[in-house]
């Protein structure tokens, strides 16, 4: 029988067929917030279905706030509980995630009163948020006569720990590419644009010394040289400009950030090696960063102020914050004077004094610290001098900021 004949390996693929992979990658995104409701007592009758509400926090792209109502959530408990709930408060829909609230107890045993998604399995998995104010928690979280009597509440204040964690998923294909990106030299190149002093178009003189610089680099950093050098106030003698109050390390210093956006080393710039004088360097440098309205190089000076804090020097690094509003810097100074050890030397040094005549109201401010402290280790009847300043005694001042001498 005649017939046509199939060539056999016309039906096999001339080569095995290509694999490709790809993964599917499922995590959380976690944050915590701790929420203190003080005054708990006064709280009491806002009204059932009426909350307390925390400042809204981010997790995972998503606004979360902590609902507390003190008469409980639901009509039929009759206010007889406490309920506790955590809420989406931004837009989202079908917002998964995993859930912990936590009572702390304020006792010290560790107690504590949680309930948690972390840590075990979950039959139905992640709860689901539908939409904008969706909320997961406890209309009974506590009955209100237990809670009231419980190491939980404290000096009538309640503190609630939470943690969210935003489920989030991705797929992951192979990756067909690999280039290496060097990071940005931009700060680099600038600045040797400023130690070759090519194309500058503006100098400055301070404390004797000529600086030459660029116009439009000084204007693109500081809203105060782009007034000064291009706003409808600009200098008409703006080829050289006399700066003055600042001394010539402080305005190199801020020269160098300006073009290197990195703080120098304040040790080979000035010839100094001393701890005191890099502090009063610090100093002088975080005053000249707010004046030209340097926002990044007034908290890097604030971060090494904050790393260098001392008794000679933290009285005038106080006055300092006061002065220029660096509140971080303020509260560590505060904190830092408020020891008991600590506090006796700092009042003994001439910065106390500038302090006590320029900044008055701080001294007001380090009492209320110093009587925390006392409630633990310390009277404040033991430092009498404290009491007489904040009295209103009459103190000669020193100046704030010696000068850096080089």
């Amino acid at each position: 029988m005649g017939g046509s004949k199939i060539c056999r390996s016309a039906l096999q693929p001339a080569s095995s067929p290509s694999l490709t992979t790809s993964t599917s990658l499922t995590h959380t995104v976690n944050g915590s917030h701790e929420f203190k409701i003080t005054g708990y007592s006064l709280s009491k009758g806002l009204g059932i279905g009426k909350y307390i509400a925390s400042e809204t926090f981010e997790v995972g792209a998503y606004q979360w706030a902590i609902y507390f109502y003190p008469d409980g959530k639901s009509i039929e408990d009759n206010a007889a509980y406490v309920s506790l709930f955590i809420a989406l408060a931004s837009e989202g829909t079908d917002v998964r995630a995993l859930f912990e609230l936590k009572l702390l107890d304020q006792s010290g045993k560790e107690r504590h009163k949680v309930h948690s998604h972390f840590g075990r399995m979950l039959e139905s998995g992640p709860y689901t948020l539908k939409y904008r104010g969706s909320m997961w928690g406890y209309k009974r979280f506590f009955k209100r006569t237990s809670l009231e009597t419980s190491d939980y509440l404290k000096d009538d204040c309640l503190s609630i720990h939470c943690i969210v964690g935003v489920v989030e998923s991705r797929t992951e294909g192979p990756q067909t590419y690999s280039i290496a990106v060097p990071p940005s030299n931009m700060g680099e190149q600038f600045g040797c644009l400023l130690e070759s002093g090519k194309g500058t178009d503006v100098s400055f003189e301070v404390d004797g010394e000529i600086f030459a610089a660029h116009k439009l680099v000084l204007a693109a950093r500081s809203p105060v040289f782009r007034a000064q050098l291009f706003g409808p106030m600009k200098d008409r003698h703006s080829e050289c400009i006399k700066i003055e109050d600042i001394e010539a390390p402080v305005f190199k210093a801020l020269l160098h950030f300006i073009y290197w956006d990195v703080l120098p080393d304040m040790q080979e710039l000035t010839g100094l090696n001393s701890k005191w004088a890099l502090t009063l360097m610090a100093q002088h440098l975080l005053a000249a960063a707010d004046r030209y309205g340097l926002e990044r190089l007034r908290l890097l000076c604030e971060v090494q102020l904050c790393e260098e804090i001392a008794i000679n020097t933290v009285a005038t690094t106080l006055a300092l914050a006061e002065q220029h509003h660096c509140l971080q810097l303020k509260a560590v100074c505060l904190k830092f004077i408020a020891f008991p050890e600590n506090l006796r030397a700092v009042m003994q040094t001439d910065g106390f004094e500038y302090l006590n005549v320029s900044c008055p109201s701080v001294l007001t401010e380090l009492l209320e610290h110093v009587a925390k402290a006392g409630e633990h280790s310390v009277s404040i009847s033991r430092f009498p001098y404290l009491n007489e300043v904040l009295d209103g005694s009459d103190v000669n001042g020193r100046r704030v900021m010696q000068r850096i001498q080089i």
